[in-house]
């Protein structure tokens, strides 16, 4: 009986992304966002983060600002029962928005962005 010994070194190391492909799955992490709260950028710093800065910059920073908004969500939703919250949820929806384009288009651009408002727990 015969036995194949297993590979010397199984371990491959991570390809880092192109500039490119860089700049393109930044912009989605933060496009993603609108429509999908943090999931895309809990999955693109997961997956992505080891491929690159640039791509490891942006998710975390995408998820930080994702993580506040839930956070921010949560409190606007408490707050209803004091009616401030009816006024809250439309903002923080507007807010993610409008940081969440502004993010993409700097990402596109191949610019770092930081969120403003934003609680860092990632980096």
């Amino acid at each position: 009986m015969s036995t194949t010994p297993p590979p010397a070194n199984s371990y491959q190391p991570v390809t880092p992304m192109n500039p490119s492909d860089e700049r393109m799955w930044a912009t989605l992490i933060h496009v993603g966002g609108i429509l999908f709260e943090f999931l895309p950028a809990l999955i693109g710093y997961l997956v992505l983060k080891d491929r690159g800065p640039f791509i490891r910059a942006h998710a975390a920073t995408a998820l930080n600002f994702q993580i506040t908004l839930v956070i921010a969500y949560v409190i606007s939703g408490v707050l209803t029962l004091a009616l401030v919250g009816f006024l809250l949820l439309p903002a923080v929806w507007v807010l993610s928005v409008v940081f969440s384009i502004i993010a993409a288009l700097a990402a596109n651009k191949g610019e770092y962005y930081t969120y403003p408002l934003t609680i860092k727990f990632v980096s």
